[in-house]
Parts: C-alpha cells; structure tokens; sequence
C-alpha cells in the first residue's frame, strides 16, 4: 500500500524547470510537461485576477486632495493602472485560451507549422502560439506590409 501512494506521489510531482528541460525529445509535451505548463498558467491567471481586485480596490479609495498638482499625480498614477490592468487582461485571455490548448492537446504545437514551439520558449512565453520561426517570419510581415 506504501508503494501505491509514492507512486501517486511522484505522479503528483510537478517538474521544475530544469527537470523539465533535461527531458528527452521525444517526451515533448507529455503528461509531466503539460501539468507543469497548467500549474504555471493557473498561478499566473490567479495573479492576474488578484492583481485586478487590488486595482479595483485602489480606484475605490478615491481621495480628496486639495492641491491640483497632487491631484494630477493621483490621477496619472490611476490612469497608469488601469493601463497596465488593460495589457494584463489581454494576457489573462490568452492564458485561458492556452489552458484550453492543454485541453484539447494542441498546446506546445505551433498553430501554424504543427512543429513543437520548444521548452525553453514556453518557459519565457508560456502563452505562445508560434514557434519561434513562424513568430518572426510573421513579424517580419508585419514590418514590411504593415499587417
């Protein structure tokens, strides 16, 4: 009975990134892979959402503060929030968009190769969607033709 819960134990492991990129090839985005990828793509979707409640939090406490120069950084200081909580829940919809990549089993596979993305760019951009050929071959586009 002891060596059926070590093992749900080990199962249970997450990787740490550099177990993750000591793998071999030919276990790209297996079981222990893809369970890494949601754990970091919940905690940072968790972060996210906490980091939005503190925002809405902040722009409660409205202050009355007499002086307009004080005012004005209060004001600049909000707008630069709101901004920032602007690109965060851009980053938020593609985090549960790669989520559900993981669920259907499409995440780590470049949307328009079908080749493997690689580990070492899903642990800078564990959002991304390209390779990094396709992604600069798509930026390149974008440069010359303004896409």
């Amino acid at each position: 009975m002891a060596s059926k819960s070590a093992a749900t134990a080990v199962q249970n492991h997450l990787l740490t990134e550099k177990e993750l990129l000591a793998m071999p090839e030919s276990d790209y985005m297996n079981e222990a892979q893809l369970a890494f990828f949601r754990d970091r793509l919940k905690r940072l979707e968790q972060d996210i959402i906490n980091n939005a409640g503190t925002t809405t939090e902040n722009l409660r406490e409205t202050q009355f503060v007499p002086d307009p120069a004080d005012r004005a950084t209060i004001e600049e200081e909000h707008a630069l929030e709101l901004r920032t909580r602007d690109r965060e829940r851009k980053l938020l919809k593609k985090v549960q968009q790669s989520i559900t990549r993981i669920d259907s089993g499409e995440y780590g596979w470049c949307e328009e190769t079908a080749e493997p993305i690689g580990l070492a760019r899903l642990l800078a951009r564990p959002t991304a969607t390209l390779s990094l050929e396709a992604q600069e071959r798509r930026e390149m586009r974008q440069k010359l033709y303004g896409d």
